[in-house]
């Protein structure tokens, strides 16, 4: 906490910056790029480089107050069954355009509530992703588990399906919190569901916890480390919780007088940071934690680590297929979303077309800037060897950056021999560092807080 005045000068407690989960981000996308280009890049696919899924199950039985994802909530399953058909029939559209033999690395589903799927609907949408895209050696399978809504049938088909990797939502274990965010969670009834996945034979398992909650306090937050350690996951992500309820009306539920501080959202994430390491954990990125041995922490070691939508990852499949509303697929030439609203979506795909409607094409500089951005965002440098090897004599252009960089952040970033470093001690600064070498700052985009 020493470096908090130097922090609070350079803007931590200030900027409203970008995650980076892609370059350039989602709000810079363009009408002007979707189906047309969405079939040209899935059409011009290797067969012989395996792609990644993600699939997006878009419904909740209960709306927690605090997320702004695109969610619906519903009390029956016909919505969803019916969500599933269009589904279905977006992966016939794509079997009939993507090469034959093209093969899938990785598979997630995301949401939403993907365990809102009853078994039959689980080994329904499984068989229709598979045969669609069949899975590579190695295949990688994970989906996002709520606690409250799994039992061991469901984990258990989940698991006959591949399954090998689950991501639990957690939050925060503290009551008060719960209610006031509008999620209910015991202890208990996560402890349950982490015990029937191991069970049945899921032996990676991540948790998420969030920081910057209304009530939230120090002493909350390590009562939820310390039983979060207790489960004993392999990676924890602790993201801090961006108040948008310009975007997210449910946000308007919670109580803005009760969100702690920006001082004390970084003193949140500071003591959780400090209990994960203790505990042995290897922070990785800017927001994540996982064991020494899991392959997160060696792919940090080795140079490989990446970061994509669900945050870090190892999946170094080049290509993202994005299935469901809303799903953002990214190829090497570019992104492209589906349409964001669950019955737009359907009507694209009923009328026998993809469903992008926005994206964007990446020209050379601009995979120059997304590569140097996710070399901060991953290992805190910027490796001009490496870009120069690449991108040839166009990664010069970023000295002007580097130099404006190490001057502005003087004492927590420093010119090496072989490119920029930020120092331990500024890695919260990470994110508004990286904004220096986004080419598209000044839109009218609205970020979440940098701390």
């Amino acid at each position: 906490m020493k470096h908090i005045n130097q922090l609070t000068r350079f803007g931590l407690f200030d900027a409203h910056v970008p995650r980076y989960t892609s370059y350039p981000t989602a709000p810079i996308f363009s009408n002007n790029v979707g189906n047309s280009f969405q079939v040209d890049a899935l059409s011009a696919l290797d067969e012989d480089v395996p792609v990644s899924l993600y699939i997006h199950i878009p419904f909740c039985e209960r709306l927690c107050w605090f997320c702004a994802c695109r969610t619906q909530g519903t009390r029956t399953l016909s919505p969803v069954e019916h969500y599933l058909e269009s589904v279905k029939h977006e992966l016939r559209l794509l079997s009939q355009i993507i090469p034959k033999r093209l093969k899938m690395g990785r598979l997630h589903w995301g949401g939403g509530t993907p365990t809102i799927l009853p078994p039959a609907l689980i080994h329904d949408l499984a068989c229709a992703i598979k045969s669609a895209v069949p899975p590579a050696d190695n295949f990688e399978f994970s989906v996002e588990i709520d606690p409250t809504m799994v039992d061991d049938a469901k984990i258990a088909a989940l698991a006959a399906e591949g399954m090998n990797r689950a991501s639990i939502g957690i939050q925060d274990f503290s009551p008060k919190v719960q209610a006031a965010i509008g999620r209910e969670q015991p202890y208990e009834l996560t402890a349950e569901c982490v015990r029937s996945l191991r069970e049945a034979g899921i032996t990676s398992i991540n948790t998420d916890l969030v920081y910057g909650l209304p009530h939230q306090t120090e002493y909350a937050i390590t009562q939820t480390v310390e039983k979060v350690l207790t489960l004993n996951p392999d990676r924890v992500a602790l993201f801090g919780y961006a108040h948008v309820p310009h975007m997210a009306k449910r946000q308007k539920l919670i109580d803005e007088a009760a969100l702690p501080g920006d001082v004390d959202r970084y003193r949140l994430s500071a003591r959780a940071t400090d209990l994960f390491c203790e505990a042995g954990y290897e922070a990785i990125g800017i927001d994540h934690f996982s064991k020494p041995d899991d392959s997160l922490a060696k792919a940090a070691h080795d140079g490989t680590l990446r970061r994509n939508f669900q945050g870090y990852t190892t999946d170094t499949c080049p290509t993202l297929i994005g299935v469901g509303a809303s799903s953002i697929s990214r190829f090497d030439d570019g992104y492209v979303q589906n349409a964001a609203a669950t019955g737009a979506y359907m009507q694209r795909i009923e009328a026998g077309n993809l469903a992008g409607y926005r994206g964007h094409i990446l020209s050379l500089d601009d995979k120059l800037h997304a590569r140097a951005i996710e070399m901060l965002m991953c290992d805190f440098a910027i490796d001009d060897a490496a870009l120069n090897q690449k991108f040839g004599g166009l990664a010069e252009g970023l000295e002007p950056i580097h130099a404006q960089v190490v001057t502005e952040f003087n004492g927590f970033v420093v010119r090496t021999s072989t490119g920029i470093e930020i120092f331990p001690h500024g890695r919260a600064l990470t994110r508004i560092i990286a904004q220096r070498y986004d080419r598209y700052v000044g839109t009218s985009a609205i970020y979440s807080k940098a701390v």
